[in-house]
Order: structure tokens, then sequence, then C-alpha cells
């Protein structure tokens, strides 16, 4: 019997409460006939989103403007990536399309923090920590990527092995894209038998059939076409290339005989010919299969520039040019007048590299083990270079003033412009505006107090999903913002309604707004329920796209948080707790 029948037996069977069955189905899903297990251990961040829900609040005075017209917002979290992982579950599900993350390698060396202690080579647990931390935290990234999307993850030895075995897991085997092996440094310093010069970088989609070879791989330059086709015959079909002939799959063998000079071909040995006799004849009267400069050569095919159906190049596995640790080293202490003590920064090579192969220019990008700040560093190098308008997300803990002192302040430096400790000037990148936010919480019970409250600590996150920030007046007229407050640009316009007993006044507004290329106004709106006022709203349905706060965030949320733990209070105070609503 397959697990899908057991658990429609299991949730037919009587005698047994719906707590009882949910108990034995959850017991049934932890077993596992193969694949990756291990001793879940819990985490103080997971205990605290039992009963807190996290929600983002903005810094305001470490926003970085630009007045580059439609700068790209780009975003940096402070706080624990379980907590920020939670929010953006509800800002960005579906949205990301390329992930990067850089975690800790678990190398046994105070790499690696698990509640508030570095887990060492001695730990019998080093590993099952390692991997529930990470398997909390990808499980929601899944959740992040677009149909399209593709997440990379650094890692050595120590635990490539495991991740490989997780991520197959989370992602599906049949989603996995290959490992690139990137070399790191040029020599392994006589670490061990074999001294390792390289890391890896795991690749996985979010469902490979939805990715075409035309959707990744390098961009196809105009100097890459200048080196790659020629027409030195002037041939009047324009530039053009060789490709072999034949191939090591089992095909047509027959000799080709030059018309000029009578010399006889086959393939090599062990390989065929990709095309049957007629058409090979056919293709050498048309100047298509060539025998060399010399005409004595094995013939070649000419392949010509304006037939070309492909758009961007392979990747292969091995990359030796794309980067040192060094580099990113000698970047991150030209950025600061002083070094930072900062384990091995990726360098923006690197980075870039990934994000060329993955990103559309148009892409959004999430790194939650930002670190110093390279992959940030990196979209907005990026988009300098080809015109792109991709959007950066970073998320880190401020351990050490991390976040702080070497984040946001390394990547302030790359978007203002910076002064090496050598005085050369280097200019900034300013058509770019990076907002900062901190990890702030609210009550998980749904009591109608922490409703609202969580409604009122929620605009920061709305303005997120909706990449909306300026605040505007609303029908010419400005409102108590207690009541509502209403944001737009030039592509969007939105509207938070804090206190549902102004939604009369809030219409009669509405009705003098015209429809213009931006769409519906989003309408947010605090209800008790999933029911967003609908009715009141009708005469001007056609200009609003209603949702109703806090259920839907709620909803988001419900999904990637931690279940919450039981309580058992004394049966008098039951009732009470209930009209509350706090027993939810």
């Amino acid at each position: 019997m397959d697990k899908i029948a057991l658990k429609n037996k299991i949730r037919g069977l009587e005698g047994l409460t719906n707590d009882e069955k949910s108990a034995l189905i959850e017991l049934l899903n932890k077993q596992k006939k193969y694949g990756l297990v291990w001793e879940d251990k819990p985490e103080d961040v997971e205990e605290r989103l039992r009963d807190e829900l996290p929600v983002l609040k903005e810094v305001k005075e470490r926003f970085i403007a630009s007045d580059a017209p439609d700068a790209p917002n780009h975003i940096l979290i402070e706080g624990d990536n379980l907590e920020a992982l939670t929010a953006l579950s509800y800002t960005h599900a579906g949205k990301v399309d390329v992930i990067y993350i850089d975690p800790p390698y678990n190398t046994g060396n105070k790499d690696f923090v698990y509640n508030d202690s570095f887990v060492d080579s001695e730990d019998s647990f080093r590993h099952s920590k390692w991997l529930s931390f990470m398997n909390k935290r990808l499980k929601i990234a899944k959740g992040l990527l677009s149909e399209k999307g593709v997440i990379f993850i650094s890692i050595d030895d120590n635990e490539q092995a495991q991740l490989k075995l997780l991520c197959d897991e989370v992602f599906g085997v049949q989603n996995n894209m290959g490992i690139i092996v990137w070399k790191k440094k040029t020599n392994g310093n006589n670490m061990g038998f074999i001294p390792p010069v390289h890391d890896y970088i795991l690749a996985y989609a979010q469902n490979i059939l939805n990715l075409s070879s035309n959707e990744f791989g390098y961009p196809i330059t105009e100097d890459y076409l200048k080196k790659t086709y020629s027409n030195p015959d002037n041939d009047i079909r324009g530039p053009w290339t060789t490709t072999d002939l034949s191939a090591n799959h089992v095909g047509p063998y027959y000799p080709i005989t030059n018309p000029q000079t009578g010399t006889v071909h086959y393939p090599p040995k062990g390989r065929y010919w990709v095309f049957n006799e007629q058409e090979t004849l056919k293709r050498i009267k048309d100047g298509r299969i060539i025998f060399g400069k010399s005409g004595i050569t094995n013939p070649v095919q000419k392949v010509f520039m304006k037939d070309r159906t492909f758009k961007r190049l392979t990747v292969e596995s091995w990359w030796d040019n794309h980067g040192l640790n060094q580099e990113g080293t000698t970047e991150l202490n030209n950025i600061f007048t002083s070094p930072k003590k900062f384990i091995h920064p990726k360098p923006v090579k690197t980075l870039c590299n990934i994000l060329k192969i993955s990103a559309s220019r148009k892409a959004t990008i999430l790194d939650f083990f930002a670190g110093s700040g390279t992959t940030l560093h990196a979209t907005m190098q990026l988009n300098a270079e080809d015109g792109g308008h991709r959007k950066c997300i970073l998320v880190t803990n401020n351990e050490n003033n991390i976040c702080e002192e070497v984040t946001y302040e390394r990547n302030k430096r790359v978007i203002n412009g910076y002064t090496t400790p050598k005085g050369e000037e280097v200019a900034g990148l300013k058509a770019n505006t990076l907002r900062y936010y901190k990890t702030d919480f609210v009550s998980r019970d749904q009591s109608p107090k922490n409703m609202r409250a969580l409604v009122a600590a929620s605009t920061d996150l709305l303005c997120i999903k909706n990449d909306v920030y300026a605040e505007a007046l609303f029908a010419g007229k400005k409102i108590n913002s207690k009541i509502a407050r209403y944001f737009e640009d030039k592509h969007t316009r939105m509207l938070v309604i804090y206190d549902e007993r102004f939604i009369a006044a809030i219409v009669e507004l509405l009705q003098t707004i015209e429809l213009d290329e931006r769409g519906k106004i989003k309408v947010y709106t605090f209800a008790a329920g999933r029911y967003a006022y609908d009715d009141d709203f009708i005469e001007v349905a056609d200009k609003v796209e209603l949702c109703a706060l806090p259920a839907a965030i709620y909803d988001a949320y419900q999904h990637v948080l931690p279940k919450r733990r039981p309580k058992f209070l004394p049966e008098a105070l039951i009732d009470e707790e209930n009209e509350e609503g706090g027993l939810r």
C-alpha cells in the first residue's frame, strides 16, 4: 500500500480524534524508504515563530535615493533569514527569478552558528543541525521561485554530498540542472593529501520543463559573433563558421569524395556522418559542406550566422576563469579605507557570471545569506554594463555588526562612489536605490487587537510586495494616516485602509479618480475575515482590486510557519479565551 492510500485509510479510521489522525499522518510523512534522514534539531528562531509573526520595518535614515528615473529598488533586510524568508513568502511568493546563497559550509571551524553557539567538529549532531537549518530555509525559498526560477548554492566538500540529497528532495531530482565546479584559488596550501582548490555551485530549477536553452546560458554578444563568424570567401549568405560533420551516435557510414581532388573521406573511428548520403551531396553542391581552406582536409559544414537559432551559449561545469577568492577580498578591501575581517567574500566576477547565465535583465534576485553583499554589487554592476533593470534582495543578520558596517556600507559606497586606499576614485553606480529593513514582530494570536496591529505593521510589506514606496495625496487630499495611506508611482497605485468605518468616504473619493495606464488601484482593507467589503466598493468596482487584511498575510504565512504548540487551560477559561480569539 502506498503512502497516499495509507493516509486516506487513516483519515477514515473511527475512534480516533482529528489530532490523533494528524499525528499518525505526520509520523508517516517522516518515514522514508530511501533518501536523506536526520534528527531534526529545533532552532530558537523557529520557537519564536510559533508565537509571533514577522513583518518588515523600514529604517528610513538608511534609505539611499537615486535621481535616475525608474531606478531599480534594491532591498536589504537585517534579521534572521528564517524570519525574513517568512515575510517574503507574502511579498514575493512565485516572484523571484534567481536565488543565490553562500550558506555556512559547516567546516567545524566556527563558521556555523546554531542557537547562538558555534557548531564544532566534535558535535555529534553537527550534520543534523546543519541539515535542519538548511531544510527549513530551502523549503520556503522554493515557494519564492518563479515558474522559470533557478537557485544556485555554493558549498564545499564538508556538506556537498548531504546538500545534493537535500536539494533533490526539496526541489526534485528531475530539476537538478547540474553542479558547477568553481576554482576558487590557485593552490591548496598543502591542506591534506589532496589540497582543495575548488568549491561547488549546485543549480536547481523550480521546474526544469519551463526552461529552454534560449533562457539559460551566456548571452551572445557582438564581440562573440565577431570572433566566431567571418566571411573569408565572401559568401553571399554572409558570415559563417564551421562545425563537425560527424557525431558519436550511430548514424550513416559511407565515403565522401572531395569533388575537387577526388580524395575519399570516412568518419573518424567510432563516429558517423550526421547527414545521409543524398543530403551530403546536396550540401556539397550548395557550398554548405567544404573541405577546409586548402580543399584537402576532412569535410566540415558551414553554419551561417543568419541561420543561428540559439540565443545563449551553453554553460560548462568547470569554471577556472570566473574569479578567485582573493579577488573578492581585494575588492572588499578596496572599498573600505581599512581592511574588513571577512572570510572569503565571493568575487563580483563569479556572481556576475551566475546572473548572466540565469537572469533576464528585469529579474528579481534574492540572496538570503548575503554576507558582504557581493550579490547586490554584482547586480548593480551588471545593470550598468547591459542596461538591465534587475532588482536584488539581500538578507543577513547583524552579527558583529556585519549588516550595518559591511553589507550596507559596502553597497552604499558602490552606489555613491568611493576612493580606494591607494587614492583611486571609483565612480558610483548611481542609478540604484537601496532600502534598509529590520524584522519586527506581532503576536500570532488572532485577537481583534492583534489583527489590527498586524495590518498597521504591514504597510512596509505591502510597499515591497507592490514595489511602490512614494506616499502621495489621495484624490488631491491629505488623509489621516490612522485611517488610510496612499502610495503611487508611474507604474502602480496602492491604498491601505486601516479603519473600515471610513470606507464610504473613501469610495466617494475613489469616484473622482480616473483609470489610467497603471490599471486598477490596489486596495488593501482591514477586515475581520476574507471579505474585503466588495459590496461597499460596488460603485467603483471597475477601478479597484480588493484584498482583505490580515487574512491574506495569515494565508501566506500558514504554509511556512512552524505549528503552534497546544495551550492547555483550565476548562473554565476556555470560553473566555475563545471570545478574544486567543486560542487560534
